[in-house]
């Protein structure tokens, strides 16, 4: 895949506001933190198109980006946030739910983990989540460049074992600093983009 063309389309608070259902959209969802902002601008090649907070949990909007005027980066507010109030993570978990559920354009979701950790609680349960309500998933292990080649086995182990993939599944290794990964990932967003324009 190459990506000639990304540009931010805008923030919304509920599914009332988000765009008009247009063109294949792909979720990002993980923990606060784990590198989503990142992801995106490095696999678009654009150093700010999405904006990082230095303040885990303040991304409180679903934001949408136009790649290649086709198809959408949808990023979902992160969880796992624990100076977050119960209401606002309620208020969240319903919101997510409700796109990952509803939203007919949705094509997959990309679903980012902390390669550095073996996987929190909340990432077991989205897994499961997601599973649940078969939704086609592609999990991405970021900052793997702080994660030393003799120990990857060891942290490739704790991911399979924690979010139940068996030995046939493994995650893209990926690094928004070193660019590992960024070919596999658009590989995978080829097919799923592909697969949706030949329905």
């Amino acid at each position: 895949m190459i990506i000639k063309e990304a540009k931010y389309i805008g923030s919304f608070v509920s599914m009332a506001q988000l765009p008009s259902e247009g063109g294949a959209e792909i979720a990002l969802i993980g923990r606060s933190n784990v590198g989503k902002s990142s992801f995106i601008n490095k696999v678009v090649q654009r150093k700010n198109l999405a904006k990082s907070s230095s303040t885990p949990g303040k991304t409180r909007t679903i934001n949408y980006f136009l790649i290649n005027n086709n198809w959408y980066f949808v990023d979902l507010p992160g969880y796992g946030y624990a100076k977050v109030s119960k209401q606002e993570r309620m208020n969240w978990r319903g919101m997510v739910e409700a796109y990952l559920k509803k939203r007919e354009t949705l094509k997959g979701v990309i679903m980012l983990i902390d390669f550095r950790h073996p996987p929190q609680e909340n990432d077991k349960e989205m897994k499961k989540w997601l599973d649940f309500h078969n939704l086609p998933i592609l999990l991405v292990a970021t900052k793997a460049d702080k994660v030393s080649g003799r120990l990857r086995g060891k942290h490739l182990h704790a991911v399979r074992a924690g979010l139940e993939l068996g030995e046939g599944g493994t995650p893209i290794c990926f690094s928004a600093e070193t660019g590992e990964g960024v070919d596999d990932v658009k590989a995978a967003l080829s097919e799923i983009i592909a697969l949706d324009e030949n329905k």
